[in-house]
């Protein structure tokens, strides 16, 4: 089934697959994408390091994508995207100030690199989850990003193929949430 390219989708639904509980269907309008989700599973009580994806209704704020690797420019979508710089880290210390913030590299506290050699982060939307105000320990860099081959876990992203990141992100924008389901 076609979808129309101009057609906008406000709600992004994640649900879990029978026996998988690291792996879920992706439903956007009426496409379907497998996706990977934390190696943790699912969760209510989202903890940092914990692995596990929350459940939750988040909003997807803006972008980030590898320039190097961009055959024609950023990804299309209706969010702001910046292309990754070698010095752009997230913080994922608990107790710093800017935890679950971007952060200029190199930076004193944990954090992770957001040029990555994996591939995860080629395309990678940062979503709102324990944004504002940033709560410690309810973990950070929840990311909606590119999957590994086979779809095996994530640290508690949203993940999907590069292919199904290309159909989805024309069709979100601002008012765009992702729902966990259990």
């Amino acid at each position: 089934m076609q979808y129309k390219a101009g057609k906008k989708v406000d709600l992004i639904e994640v649900r879990r697959r029978p026996g998988k509980p690291t792996q879920a269907l992706l439903t956007v309008g009426p496409l379907v994408f497998p996706c990977a989700l934390g190696r943790g599973g699912t969760t209510m009580l989202k903890r940092e390091g914990d692995g596990a994806t929350p459940l939750t209704r988040m909003r997807l704020l803006y972008g980030y994508f590898r320039g190097d690797r961009a055959r024609s420019g950023p990804p299309a979508s209706r969010l702001a995207m910046t292309r990754i710089d070698p010095r752009d880290g997230w913080c994922d210390a608990s107790g710093d100030r800017n935890y679950n913030r971007p952060v200029r590299l190199p930076y004193p506290a944990s954090h992770e690199r957001m040029e990555r050699e994996d591939r995860l982060y080629d395309v990678c939307m940062v979503s709102d989850w324990n944004m504002r105000p940033a709560m410690r320990n309810r973990g950070s860099a929840i990311f909606f990003h590119i999957a590994r081959p086979g779809f095996p876990p994530t640290e508690g992203c949203i993940a999907v193929s590069p292919q199904a990141m290309a159909r989805i992100l024309p069709l979100i924008g601002p008012r765009t949430r992702i729902r966990v389901h259990r």
